[in-house]
């Protein structure tokens, strides 16, 4: 394996899925050079930590971890990393614009993609809906797509974290991609020997396309008990909407998360996800999915009607739709198997990602494909 190895992640504010996809990269090469646009030291782990990560000049700005996301027409700019000329290997992580650091000559770049930039190609009026807001970062969004198309070339290898993903790679970028899933910790998120309540729950940072607001307003109409844990741009909203029944917990250790997952009747999934990380850490607690039915989310759900289900999906993103899928599952809830949801999440463990994702790159190296077809 390579000694010489460069790693880029867009920023590091917090431990969430794409984090815990770098950490397994910084645990294995605890010599590599680590490159964010920005960093708020103590946020990530002591193996990310460790790699003590470079920064762009974004980083210098004052108090920027309060209003960072509004740098998005300045990240292009600063996406500007000096790659050493000694790596032997690129590797990024990126939702941004990590994919857009520049190789030495002759060296590859491997970009785990977790989703093209999905505020300027996929999801734009998710994030932006209507109004003033709209109009005014359409002509900064057009010229994002074309920046992100463009800088796409100095990406010898993408490897997607989902088939959608792999999808979207192809439609913004015209190339094709390996599928390697992140890793879920199935070792910390087990069953336990508890009974399941009747309260439903979300988890996820409250950001517009999550869409929790369809969970808040059918929790409500139905009268069922909700546990919302995270926080983020939609928590106050969310909050003047909910109804008596609703609780928000806020951002919880990921102890309080597994008890929640252990106990909840299911967990509402409204997102249409690249991955989605909480429906596969809920069915290695033995807990049934309630999701949307478009995104990574099918890739890892069984569905109603399916051999062995671990969950089932609603057709249309509103609140009647799953108000309706809520119902549908109270009826049909002796159909779903703890033992079957926790089967069902255990291929997608650490290991795996670690086998799949290092194998994958040590066969780049010694095969020399840098000089064969880009793709995956």
């Amino acid at each position: 394996m390579p000694t010489r190895v460069a790693l880029v992640h867009d920023w590091l504010t917090g431990m969430r899925g794409g984090e815990k996809c770098l950490e397994a990269a910084c645990a294995h090469w605890p010599d590599a050079k680590l490159f964010a646009l920005l960093h708020q030291p103590g946020s990530v782990s002591e193996a990310i930590e460790r790699l003590k990560p470079r920064t762009s000049l974004l980083n210098e700005l004052p108090g920027w971890p309060r209003y960072y996301r509004y740098l998005l027409p300045l990240m292009p700019w600063a996406a500007r990393w000096p790659i050493p000329a000694s790596t032997e290997v690129l590797l990024s992580f990126s939702h941004c614009v990590a994919k857009a650091a520049r190789p030495p000559r002759g060296v590859p770049h491997i970009c785990y993609c977790f989703s093209p930039m999905r505020y300027a190609w996929h999801m734009e009026a998710s994030y932006f809906r209507g109004g003033w807001k709209a109009r005014a970062v359409g002509i900064v969004l057009k010229r994002l797509r074309d920046w992100d198309r463009r800088t796409a070339s100095r990406v010898t290898h993408f490897v997607a974290i989902s088939e959608t993903i792999r999808q979207r790679i192809r439609e913004c970028y015209g190339r094709d991609s390996a599928v390697i899933y992140p890793p879920v910790d199935t070792d910390f998120y087990t069953p336990a020997d508890v009974p399941r309540e009747d309260f439903y729950l979300v988890v996820s940072a409250l950001a517009p396309y999550k869409r929790f607001d369809l969970a808040v307003d059918a929790c409500r109409r139905l009268g069922k008990r909700l546990v919302v844990i995270g926080t983020g741009q939609d928590a106050v909203k969310l909050r003047a909407s909910a109804g008596p029944t609703t609780t928000f917990l806020g951002w919880q250790p990921d102890t309080v998360i597994r008890d929640q997952f252990r106990r909840c009747a299911a967990v509402l999934f409204p997102a249409e996800e690249d991955f989605g990380i909480v429906p596969v850490e809920a069915q290695a607690c033995g807990a049934p999915v309630i999701a949307y039915g478009k995104g990574g989310a099918t890739e890892t759900i069984c569905g109603l009607g399916e051999p062995n289900p671990t969950g089932l999906f609603f057709a249309e993103q509103t609140a009647d739709a799953l108000v309706d899928a809520i119902e549908r599952f109270e009826k049909h809830r002796a159909a779903f198997d703890p033992a079957d949801a926790r089967k069902n999440a255990e291929p997608f463990n650490k290991d795996r990602y670690e086998r799949e994702l290092f194998g994958y790159v040590e066969r780049v190296l010694n095969r020399n494909l840098t000089s064969a077809p880009r793709g995956g």
